[in-house]
């Protein structure tokens, strides 16, 4: 995915320079007909249900999952049926591809001038399946450091994923299993320390697993350091507020949602590059309202839908003119958060295929267990 990455944040940095199409309301679909979303906990609230409801007459209901993988499980034991749109990170779209989950989207339903150019350029790797899109980009945010200004031992223009393993860190440091092997990979990567290139990793079995071991090994030696793992939104801020934590590899969006309640807590970017990962609308294969999709995804991208998806979630939205109506202490985590060398330094989930989050996962659950 790295032909996204200066493309990407060059259109995000002058988002609000270009005005929106106007939403208009497709005559075609049924307002009486209920629109089913499965989308991440916290993506959707009352108040952009009601938005949504009062331009297009549609109602919608929000079912919230924590994981991809939590995704993933659902729809594949319903064979794509049960929700009428979903919202993946692209990393994950050619796996649903190939259990047969999705449907192509009609690209000529979608008002994509309410989009980010660069989003699309670069959700076009996952997102484009042997020339079918599937994937209409929503949203994108970063894994990186989260830290306690008063009690973490770090410098923060000079942060490194090793900084979690300090000994002054001991029994304060929170992560997710999977993604942690990937920080301490990087910071191995960065030393030298690993037999390939870690990107290597997502493209055969023998480097992924040459690597992942020396990875495993190393993570395995910091794990009594850990004062809880997280795997989903709420574990991650709960590892700081209550369970101990100083430091943490999180979501920006954690970071984000403790400094808006007062807590003194910072985000920040690694040398070694943050996590960056892309999300967007996705059509289950079954689904039972496909016009109300195309209402829904047409209402997203419009500055006012954007700016709510935003404030609800402290991700960047793909909709133009969203950034104009941000909050100044959202604009300002941001600008605290990146600097532009960070952010032409981001460090691209690849894809995911099915035989690698297996690998991924037993790996984890080693690590986990050990």
């Amino acid at each position: 995915m790295s032909i996204s990455r200066r493309q990407f944040l060059k259109g995000a940095s002058v988002a609000g320079a270009v005005a929106a199409t106007p939403f208009s309301i497709s005559k075609a679909v049924a307002a009486n007909k209920e629109l089913k979303i499965y989308a991440w906990a916290g993506y959707i609230t009352d108040e952009m249900l009601a938005d949504f409801k009062a331009k297009t007459g549609i109602n919608a209901t929000f079912t919230p999952y924590g994981t991809n993988d939590e995704l993933m499980n659902s729809l594949r034991a319903t064979d794509g049926t049960g929700f009428d749109i979903i919202m993946p990170t692209v990393d994950r779209v050619p796996g649903y591809v190939d259990y047969d989950l999705v449907q192509p989207l009609d690209t000529t339903r979608i008002k994509w001038d309410g989009c980010l150019d660069s989003a699309m350029s670069g959700s076009e790797v996952g997102g484009v399946v042997e020339g079918k899109r599937y994937f209409a980009p929503s949203d994108w945010g970063t894994e990186a450091i989260a830290y306690h200004k008063d009690y973490a031992d770090v410098d923060p223009k000079n942060l490194s994923y090793g900084d979690l393993w300090k000994p002054e860190h001991a029994g304060g440091v929170t992560v997710r299993g999977h993604s942690a092997l990937v920080g301490i990979g990087l910071w191995l990567e960065k030393m030298g320390k690993l037999p390939f290139p870690l990107l290597e990793s997502y493209k055969s079995e023998k480097a992924m697993r040459a690597n992942f071991d020396v990875i495993l090994k190393e993570a395995v030696a910091h794990k009594d350091m850990i004062a809880q793992f997280w795997s989903t939104e709420n574990e991650a801020q709960g590892a700081f507020r209550t369970n101990g934590a100083v430091i943490g590899q999180t979501w920006d969006s954690t970071a984000f949602k403790l400094g808006e309640e007062g807590e003194p807590i910072a985000y920040g970017a690694p040398k070694e590059g943050a996590l960056a990962w892309m999300e967007g609308f996705v059509i289950p294969k079954n689904a039972n309202n496909v016009d109300a999709v195309y209402e829904f995804i047409n209402w997203y991208y419009t500055p006012e839908a954007g700016a709510m998806f935003v404030k609800a979630t402290g991700y960047n939205s793909t909709a133009k003119g969203a950034s104009e109506l941000l909050p100044e202490s959202t604009k300002a985590f941001f600008n605290n958060s990146y600097s532009q060398q960070d952010l032409a330094n981001l460090w691209w989930w690849p894809i995911q295929e099915p035989w690698y989050v297996a690998l991924r996962n037993e790996y984890q659950d080693r690590y986990l267990s050990a």
